[in-house]
């Protein structure tokens, strides 16, 4: 069995590193909409 202390550690790590997936998702798919590059020239 791991010591308290390793224990600790790894479940620490295993939250620092799921915090804030659920949001950095929804900003993902939120994010800019696609546009285009090189919009065709007005014609005056």
């Amino acid at each position: 069995m791991a010591s308290n202390t390793k224990m600790t550690k790894s479940k620490r790590n295993r939250k620092l590193l799921k915090m804030g997936k659920k949001n950095k998702k929804a900003r993902i798919k939120a994010g800019t909409p696609k546009f285009p590059i090189h919009p065709e020239e007005k014609s005056e």
